[in-house]
This record gives structure tokens, sequence and C-alpha cells, in this order.
């Protein structure tokens, strides 16, 4: 498990992804050879999945989010498989859920505006297999969008 160190780390990482390694050394108070050696165990207890780019889609054109909640006809065996691999392959589906309950996957699709996103949807999202029922949900705000834990 973590210890104290291990928590601190993660802390200053979070605040601040761009710190490079003796920055991160420093604020942490550890030489750059110890912080290495405990940031690749983290690495190999797969509890850092590693950096990635975070691209905020709104600033390049895509104005409309919606969350499309599907029940799928699980009379049919591959139904999750077939419907999962099929959404994969839609470049506008960013997210992909699924659930125990009455909702078995939730979409979520992003489109440059409503007339985009009409075209993803009759040519693409309706085309997906397995479907029995569909319900989409249009984003009106994100209150809160935020990977961080408290560490």
């Amino acid at each position: 498990m973590l210890d104290d160190l291990d928590r601190r780390i993660l802390r200053q990482m979070q605040a601040d992804p761009t710190l490079g390694g003796s920055e991160l050394a420093d604020r942490v108070g550890l030489s750059a050879a110890r912080l290495s050696r405990r940031v690749e165990r983290l690495r190999d207890q797969k509890i850092l999945r590693g950096p990635r780019a975070v691209i905020n889609w709104r600033a390049l054109g895509y104005e409309v989010e919606v969350s499309l909640r599907v029940t799928l006809d699980k009379t049919q065996p591959r139904a999750f498989d077939d419907f999962i691999d099929a959404a994969r392959a839609i470049r506008e589906v960013i997210e992909i859920q699924t659930f125990v309950g009455r909702v078995d996957v939730r979409l979520s699709v992003i489109a440059r505006d409503m007339p985009h996103y009409q075209g993803i949807y009759r040519d693409q999202i309706l085309a997906l297999p397995h479907i029995a029922d569909i319900e989409a949900l249009m984003h009106v705000a994100r209150i809160k969008s935020d990977e961080s834990l408290p560490l």
C-alpha cells in the first residue's frame, strides 16, 4: 500500500503534472534518484498510469456533448461485445461506460453542432447492433470534472 511519502508524491503530481523530476524531488524532500525509484514502483504497481494529454475539444470546434443511455437486447449472446466493438469505431464517441441495471451502456458523444450530431446519431449510433432502447441527454454544463484523488 501507499505510505506518506508516496501520498506526498502523488499529491504533488496531481497538483502540477508539469513538474520536472528535480523540482518534484525538492518538493517532497527526496533525492532525484530516490524519487525516480518511488515513481517507477508506483508505475509497476499500476497506481500511476502515465502522462496523458488532456485536450479541450471545445477549443477544436466541438460545441455539443450528448450522453446516450443505451439498453441492449440481452437475448443476443454477444450483445455487449458487438455493441462495444462497433461503438469504439465511432470517432465522436469519447467515452463508453457499462452498467448493471436498467441501462447497460452510456456513450458520451461530441459533435461540432446539432446538424453534425444528428448525422452521427442517424448514420452511426442507430446502426449500432443490439439496441433495445436509447435515451439522449444533452449536456448543458459541466459542474465538476476532476480526476484528482483525495490522497
